[in-house]
């Protein structure tokens, strides 16, 4: 190879790695910064959080929110197991009652963002006379799906308003308990159950035209949002951030582009 073309190469060579350099550690150092918030947010929260989370990332460069969805209780139980988690977004104040009494998660007395209803939903491809409530002890109807109580919070809302008309006898032999409202919607929009409790957020959302909604039901218990910091967590500042961030005008408007009332 011609002597000139050798000390061009070696020149090009010194040249890239000379400019190319400051920029890949400059590259490998931003990495280094980003940090990764773990929300762990109810399922009935999904759609809605998805668009506040990536608004909240927009204002800060090198800031993930990483969502995990599922029932409020067994996410707190999660928690208590170990599973990484900057914040909690429950769908009820029982859950987070729990997690600050067992010194999971931090007390905040202005942590609700959002509300809910509770509606009684039926599929719309079956021809039912359930108009109510109480027509769930028609013999048309079989089986009723909803959260189970004891760690999905729409279904203690559910057992709230059946209790409230004395109906849980007739309803209890009849019911479907799986473990996410998300669930309830699924199997009731495919017709595997005659009816469901799930929230009103969640018909909008996932099932327009499959299922019917019967009823708005009342709760003993307003159905509200609470979020709050984990205790355990490694970037608390952040993560109350956040906290503040879903109270903000701006999260406000996109829960309520998804159907959710001001807390």
């Amino acid at each position: 190879m011609p002597y000139a073309s050798r000390m061009s190469r070696r020149f090009a060579f010194t040249f890239a790695r000379l400019i190319l350099a400051p920029l890949l550690l400059s590259a490998a150092a931003c990495t280094s910064w980003a940090q990764t918030l773990d929300v762990a947010a109810d399922s009935s929260l999904a759609d809605a959080l998805k668009v506040v989370a990536r608004e909240f990332e927009t204002g800060r460069p090198g800031v993930k929110v990483a969502l995990r969805l599922g029932a409020s209780g067994a996410l707190l139980e999660q928690i208590a197991h170990g599973t990484t988690a900057d914040v909690l977004a429950a769908a009820d104040a029982e859950t987070v009652a729990l997690g600050v009494q067992r010194r999971l998660l931090v007390a905040d007395l202005r942590s609700s963002f959002a509300s809910n209803r509770l509606v009684l939903v039926v599929p719309a491809s079956l021809n039912l006379p359930v108009e109510r409530l109480a027509d769930l002890g028609r013999p048309e109807v079989v089986r009723v799906a909803m959260g189970r109580p004891a760690s999905e919070p729409a279904g203690r809302y559910a057992r709230e308003a059946i209790n409230a008309q004395r109906l849980w006898p007739a309803v209890q032999r009849k019911a479907v308990l799986v473990d996410d409202v998300r669930e309830v919607l699924a199997l009731v929009a495919a017709a595997d159950v005659e009816a469901g409790f799930v929230y009103a957020t969640d018909v909008a959302a996932a099932a327009a035209g499959r299922v019917r909604v019967v009823e708005a039901l009342p709760t003993a218990t307003p159905i509200r949002y609470p979020a709050n910091v984990v205790a355990g967590s490694k970037q608390a500042e952040l993560a109350r951030e956040f906290v503040t961030y879903l109270r903000s005008d701006a999260a406000r408007t996109v829960l309520q582009r998804f159907g959710f009332g001001l807390p």
